[in-house]
């Protein structure tokens, strides 16, 4: 408080310089280096003034005041592009998927350049770094030994001549009888399902009747990092400053068990799997959209890594 009233005595000549930093921001040796990201935004609407409360609005506040305490910021953001629902707005609206995603990229950019949304970057998924940040931690994974194959009972379309991805099935909630449910959840009690537990399934592209057939999907072996997991979580909730949900949801998680879970998707729009036997299928958005933090800044920098892969700084 006294050093506060002493500043304001002083006026604003006494105040430091503003940080200038250099073109693209870099972290800086000696300084404290904040990098910022908002959850991607999906691309398949109109922002609402309720997504950037509750998106972007909270990270721009927070670059704003690192700016002000002179610390060298980098706040980076875009649109997450790809999976089903992007595909589904593509039938809806008769255009491509790729359509889609140029539309709504640019009408969320000209959304949040009028709130004055401080982004240094505002980029997108569907990029050539996505696939190939993508596909090199795929490889890791696999060269590790962190992936299964499996044989997974998925409801396929005869009429479309394809199996159906999660959203591109409804019927009816096998836990509450909700007519409408999806094929990865049911919107009225919460609970996630298991598209071939619907009951009464349809198909949303043609309105058809699927039927159950298997197909080979590739998952995380997330049972193998358990015993390194649990030491690493005593310790960064003892260090770290975790919510009391994030706590308790990760809790439950650890309680019952990792299990292995499934990383592709029998869809066209997606990043391509680069392995053979899997080439027509795409990673599950829940693997890829996470990377888009990486690639967006990789499209921002060639020297994106010193922002990912620098703990020292």
């Amino acid at each position: 408080i006294t050093a506060a009233a002493d500043a304001w005595a002083h006026g604003a000549a006494a105040l430091p310089k503003p940080w200038q930093p250099q073109k693209p921001v870099l972290p800086v040796e000696g300084m404290k280096n904040v990098l910022i990201t908002s959850a991607l935004p999906y691309v398949n609407n109109v922002p609402h003034l309720g997504n950037i409360i509750g998106c972007v609005l909270s990270a721009d506040t927070f670059a704003r005041y690192c700016r002000l305490r002179n610390w060298n910021t980098l706040y980076v953001c875009g649109t997450d592009e790809y999976g089903t629902a992007t595909e589904t707005k593509a039938v809806e609206e008769g255009l491509t998927p790729q359509e889609i995603c140029n539309k709504y990229n640019a009408i969320h950019a000209d959304i949040y350049r009028w709130f004055d949304i401080s982004f240094d970057y505002f980029g997108r998924t569907t990029t050539p770094y996505q696939t190939t940040i993508a596909q090199d931690i795929f490889q890791r994974l696999l060269d590790h030994g962190f992936l299964l194959q499996d044989t997974v009972e998925q409801l396929r379309c005869e009429n479309c001549q394809r199996f159906l991805a999660d959203r591109f099935v409804e019927g009816t909630c096998p836990f509450c009888s909700y007519e409408e449910a999806r094929g990865d959840q049911c919107d009225k009690c919460g609970k996630l399902i298991n598209a071939v537990e619907l009951k009464n399934p349809q198909c949303k592209l043609c309105r058809g009747i699927p039927v159950v057939k298997p197909t080979q999907h590739l998952f995380l072996d997330l049972p193998k990092l358990e015993e390194r997991l649990e030491p690493w979580l005593q310790q960064s909730w003892a260090t770290g400053d975790w919510t009391v949900n994030a706590r308790y949801i990760t809790r439950s998680w650890i309680r019952d068990g990792l299990k292995p879970r499934c990383i592709t998707r029998d869809l066209k729009w997606g990043t391509p799997v680069p392995l053979d036997g899997f080439r027509d299928k795409v990673f599950y958005v829940w693997f890829d959209a996470p990377i888009g933090y990486l690639s967006i800044t990789a499209n921002y920098t060639d020297q994106w890594e010193r922002w990912w892969k620098n703990p020292q700084q």
